[in-house]
């Protein structure tokens, strides 16, 4: 099949599933079981088309599965507890109630220097849901100011897998690029920012039923101190960001301490010892009660599992059809400087949904070409990956499993999430790219 038609259906599969899901408003997981299944007999071997549905499926199920859990837990009893009240009741003593969206943009964004985006929203959701209900602020502008704070990082800064894997492609000086990642991070949380409030302007807020006002199924008569609230929540944090740190700058797994660090720092075992201490919250000591925050946390962790499961399954089947290889390899015979890198990256991140893929293997194309295309000084080679990150940015949609992750825990619609959120990431991506040609021109 020529890589023209192959390109077509999977656009069409993706229109397809925006069709289904947002205008149609059939079930999100059987739109993308059966439009994945359409294009994998249309593009892929017979054969292989089952072992593609299950193997996307369960990997997604194998990366994310234990995160989405205690992520969920956390954030359950923080809620019913209180405490996610409780800190958002802080935050906005000191920030007052105009700069609210400002505050958990810049929360996320510190947030997420560490902590890999979707373990970073699950765990803040909570407090995104108190912003808007103390606020009367839309949750669509509260929920989406968190998701692209923590996702502008994640695209950029080399703590991540996916710039991190690409500088070691690339080559360059890893300090210089955890700044310069850190400082272009900057414009894309801003930009995301001011487009999420323009395109949620017209949006109200809406009660959430059972959100937070349920917290009187506890009996609670005080909300919790703020110190407490922010255990379950910081300390996950850093222990990922020690071990992410520690990781990053070479510290070698053979010392005990620093073992027991790098297994602390495991987003699965540190959401579970954040899981383990947010139990502190609730005052108490009943059975029953713990194990009816269990099993409404599992109950809600359920259909997120599943659908981000889908979403993966989705992008693994367009990444079996090879479009974005194909893109790729036509772009690198191209003059066009760090658009060639920009380019391929988000190509491959449209296509087939992960930014952390996308990355590494737009370096391993650009790579051998970056004498052709005029980068292969130390600042170009550091402009080329931040152009990748730039393009590894958009378009976050329904591939994208954390996409769907934004969408489930912070209870927005999926259309809703395509208008603000999958929008907000394509300007991001642009702004970026933006920036970094303007820095060429200056120090290329």
């Amino acid at each position: 099949m020529s890589p023209l038609l192959v390109s077509i259906l999977v656009l069409l599969s993706i229109v397809l599933i925006i069709w289904l899901t947002s205008i149609l408003k059939l079930n999100a997981f059987v739109s993308l079981f059966v439009v994945s299944l359409l294009l994998a007999m249309a593009t892929l071997p017979f054969y292989s088309i089952i072992d593609i549905l299950k193997r996307g499926f369960g990997d997604t199920i194998a990366t994310i599965g234990f995160i989405i859990i205690f992520g969920s837990i956390i954030a359950v009893v923080l809620e019913k507890s209180g405490g996610a009240v409780s800190i958002a009741n802080y935050i906005l003593k000191k920030t007052g109630q105009s700069k609210a969206a400002a505050a958990i943009g810049i929360t996320g964004f510190v947030t997420g220097l560490p902590i890999f985006c979707d373990a970073g929203f699950i765990i803040l959701s909570g407090i995104a849901k108190s912003f808007s209900s103390k606020t009367k602020i839309a949750l669509s502008f509260t929920a989406v100011v968190l998701a692209t704070s923590l996702y502008a990082v994640h695209c950029l800064v080399p703590i991540h897998p996916g710039a991190l894997a690409a500088s070691g492609i690339i080559e360059v000086n890893l300090a210089y690029f955890i700044l310069l990642g850190i400082l272009f991070a900057i414009p894309a949380a801003l930009v995301a920012f001011f487009w999420t409030k323009w395109k949620t302007r017209h949006d109200s807020y809406q009660y959430i039923e059972s959100e937070t006002d349920e917290t009187n199924k506890l009996q609670f008569q005080k909300l919790p101190s703020v110190s407490l609230s922010l255990l379950p929540i910081l300390v996950p944090i850093l222990l990922i960001a020690i071990a992410s740190l520690l990781g990053a700058f070479g510290f070698s797994s053979e010392n005990l301490i620093v073992k027991i660090i790098f297994f602390a720092g495991q987003p699965v075992i540190a959401l579970f010892i954040g899981a383990i201490l947010s139990f502190l919250l609730l005052k108490s000591g009943n059975m029953n009660i713990y194990n009816e925050i269990l099993e409404n946390a599992i109950e809600k962790a359920g259909p997120i599992l599943i659908i981000t499961a889908a979403g993966g399954m989705f992008g693994l089947v367009i990444k079996e059809t090879n479009i974005g290889l194909y893109a790729a390899e036509f772009l690198v015979k191209t003059k066009l400087g760090l658009l060639v890198p920009f380019l391929i990256a988000f190509l491959l991140k449209t296509a087939q949904g992960s930014s952390t893929v996308a990355i590494i293997t737009a370096a391993s194309f650009v790579a051998p070409m970056l004498s052709t295309l005029g980068l292969a000084s130390e600042m170009g080679k550091l402009l080329t990956l931040l152009a990748m990150g730039a393009g590894s940015m958009m378009i976050s949609h329904a591939n994208d499993s954390y996409f769907w992750v934004v969408t489930r825990f912070s209870g927005i619609e999926i259309n809703t999430s395509l208008k603000v959120y999958s929008t907000a990431t394509a300007v991001m991506g642009i702004t970026v790219f933006l920036c970094v040609f303007v820095t060429s021109l200056f120090i290329g």
